[in-house]
């Protein structure tokens, strides 16, 4: 389960890029938000160990020939606002190990407080009738890493998946996928300066999935509607019958 874990996190990096640089990228750190409208979230953290530890400065052994410490990324990911249920899952790609990890939070504008997140901050409001979700992520740890040295075409990506139809974003049209996923990219050696990157996604306030069973309930009646009246008609018909003999 956790190679499958592990596999499907870097499938989703794959099917995810195509936008701004490029079709097949060298992602080392990602971020996966999966909003509610209550606030609440699921964060998919993919990220090499020395992006971890260049980005965050997350106290971890970044030398390729030392296993990952599952319980150390769990415990670093856990803080008073953010929870991991799930033991972290981990991969091997271009001589570095990775760690996938999902974090469970109550309050997306908490994670500010939470020390792996709070190079963010966050906003998410309701203004008339949309929600307003807002994420500026600022400066990084800029850590020296022994031993590791960037080609220069490495990427961080940040993707927000929305639970209700967008009206507007920052994206770029190109980074809009599948109606709901926002997609933001950057360099490397640009998060590690800490160019400041900006997102901005405005949404409907009715959730696509409350939409979808409205509609689907909304059928089924219809159907049956149709069914008690076809039943209705073809009693009737037989009364009738009935009467003549």
């Amino acid at each position: 389960m956790r190679l499958a874990a592990a596999v499907l996190a870097l499938l989703m990096s794959v099917s995810c890029s195509g936008g701004g640089l490029g079709l097949f990228q060298q992602y080392e750190y990602e971020e996966d938000l999966y909003l509610a409208l209550d606030g609440s979230a699921t964060l998919y953290v993919n990220g090499s160990m020395p992006a971890l530890a260049a980005l965050r400065g997350a106290p971890f052994d970044t030398r390729p020939e030392i296993a990952i410490d599952r319980d150390a990324v769990r415990r670093y990911f856990t803080t008073p606002v953010t929870a991991v249920n799930r033991r972290p899952a981990t991969s091997r790609r271009n001589n570095r190990r990775f760690a996938h990890a999902r974090v469970e939070v109550r309050d997306v504008r908490q994670l500010p407080s939470a020390p792996p997140f709070a190079w963010s901050s966050y906003s998410f409001e309701r203004k008339g009738d949309l929600f307003v979700f807002k994420q500026t992520v600022g400066k990084s740890a800029n850590a020296e890493v022994p031993g590791v040295k960037w080609d220069g075409d490495e990427v961080v990506a940040f993707r927000l998946h929305l639970p209700s139809k967008v009206v507007y974003h920052n994206a770029g049209e190109k980074n809009l996928r599948r109606g709901n996923i926002l997609v933001w990219e950057q360099p490397l050696r640009d998060r590690l300066q800490g160019v400041p990157l900006e997102m901005e996604a405005r949404m409907e306030t009715q959730s696509i999935l409350y939409r979808t069973l409205w509609l689907f309930g909304a059928t089924i009646l219809v159907v049956a509607a149709g069914f008690v009246a076809l039943w209705m008609s073809l009693t009737r018909r037989r009364r009738r019958d009935h009467t003549k003999v």
